[in-house]
């Protein structure tokens, strides 16, 4: 296949900055804005956002089957797109503008967030299926990694830094539909840059034989459970550092901006960089790399007594969360590559959404977590903490990520696919 131009690398690239964006801001300021700014009871909205992330989950493989199995003239992926992109921009403002109080609201909290996850999985879900049928080698595949991981990050930071900005000045309904726009803006520019093999075989097969096939790959059953608890890691950071901040270093909330920056400016430039190692070493040696000197990064947070200290800790781990951010795709572009030499069609959409469905239990994984330490350490909200609490608040940030992390390294060295093998056959064409 030829290779694609730089500038639908580039648009394609930017719809990641719209999916971060929204998911962040969703995922940050929800949940504090309709708690303690409108008022609803805790429980209520906890239930409704486990009732969330049960939904977000299980809709990701029925998405995915559907959209392997979709034929139209303008492909498999596209349509879900184009149908999709407006309707979740208008809802996701419509989250940010309340309707009714008490119970009437958190039905319309509940509804609201439902219609929004349909929309969210079919838009994302085939944006992210397209990675591997619109770039067909490693080096494009690195190279387009990079950059949808740098229009990531960018839109990380909007989605957690700008919000007390803008709805501190213009409301939380005006910062809604502003960040729902520049989405939309984003999503339109990465459709656009979009192109689909049409030519690709599409899948016949129903889905529950479709899911027996997934899980009878080896190499997609090994790295599914090490990108679990890597996406563990990846949820646990910024639900711990706030806590960290607080209670371990005595500061500030500003300084919960500061470690969370140190990351991503860390991660911005380093995404380059392990996009060049994968071109080189390949996805497999890589991703063992990236995953080693992440959880060495999160040794220091054991000791660390100062801001500055823990900002230099922050900005290592930066480092290695950068080339995780690059590299589980190409790893599971490698593996939708092999399921279609062993059975003949391309099921990026089944991959994509059993890969959602597995890894959003590591967020709920992380929630446990966290308050099992908290409620075991004896952590007592707004006091001077006792030493195990101290120590247990410590650990979130970096012997639990250092275990969970090392489990990953286990099932990443036992992952299968080599870069020697697939030169070899694919007669070097990378």
């Amino acid at each position: 296949m030829a290779s694609t131009s730089f500038k639908s690398k580039l648009g394609y690239s930017s719809g990641n900055l719209s999916v971060n964006l929204i998911a962040q801001a969703f995922a940050s300021y929800i949940v504090f804005y309709y708690v303690d700014v409108l008022g609803v009871k805790p429980t209520l909205i906890s239930a409704a956002m486990v009732i969330h992330g049960i939904v977000n989950a299980v809709l990701n493989p029925l998405f995915g089957h559907l959209s392997d199995r979709t034929s139209s003239r303008f492909g498999r992926r596209i349509p879900y797109m184009l149908f999709g992109m407006v309707p979740l921009a208008a809802l996701f403002t419509a989250i940010w503008f309340p309707v009714g109080t008490g119970m009437a609201l958190f039905w319309y909290f509940l509804t609201i967030i439902l219609l929004y996850d349909i929309l969210f999985v079919m838009v994302v879900l085939n944006y992210s299926s397209l990675f591997p049928e619109m770039f067909t080698t490693m080096k494009e595949r690195a190279s387009v990694s990079s950059w949808r991981q740098m229009f990531g990050i960018v839109g990380m930071i909007i989605g957690v830094a700008l919000p007390p900005l803008v709805y501190g000045n213009l409301g939380w309904g005006p910062m809604g539909a502003i960040f729902a726009g520049i989405a939309l803006i984003f999503f339109i520019i990465m459709v656009l840059a979009s192109k689909e093999k049409l030519v690709v075989k599409r899948e016949e097969i129903r889905f529950l034989q479709s899911l027996k096939l997934t899980f009878s790959n080896k190499a997609f059953v090994l790295f599914v459970i090490g990108s679990f608890f890597v996406q563990f890691t990846f949820a646990m950071l910024p639900a711990a550092i706030p806590f960290f901040t607080k209670y371990v270093l005595g500061a500030q909330d500003e300084s919960n901006t500061i470690l969370l920056g140190a990351i991503f400016i860390a991660a911005i430039p380093c995404v380059y960089l392990w996009g060049r190692l994968v071109q080189k070493w390949g996805a497999r040696q890589t991703v063992i790399t990236a995953v080693s000197v992440y959880a060495l990064a999160m040794i220091p947070f054991l000791f660390v007594q100062s801001v500055a200290a823990a900002a230099a800790a922050a900005a290592a781990i930066g480092i290695g969360l950068a080339g995780l951010l690059v590299l589980l795709d190409v790893l599971l572009s490698e593996i939708i590559d092999e399921d279609e030499r062993r059975t003949g069609v391309r099921r990026e959409g089944m991959y994509f959404g059993m890969n959602g469905f597995i890894v959003k239990w590591g967020v709920s994984l992380q929630a446990v977590v966290l308050g099992v330490i908290l409620e075991s350490t004896g952590y007592v909200k707004d006091a001077v903490q006792i030493d195990a609490a101290v120590w247990g608040i410590r650990s979130m940030l970096s012997v639990i990520p250092f275990i969970a992390l090392f489990i990953a390294l286990v099932f990443f060295f036992l992952y299968p696919i080599k870069q020697a093998d697939i030169i070899l056959r694919n007669g070097d064409r990378e």
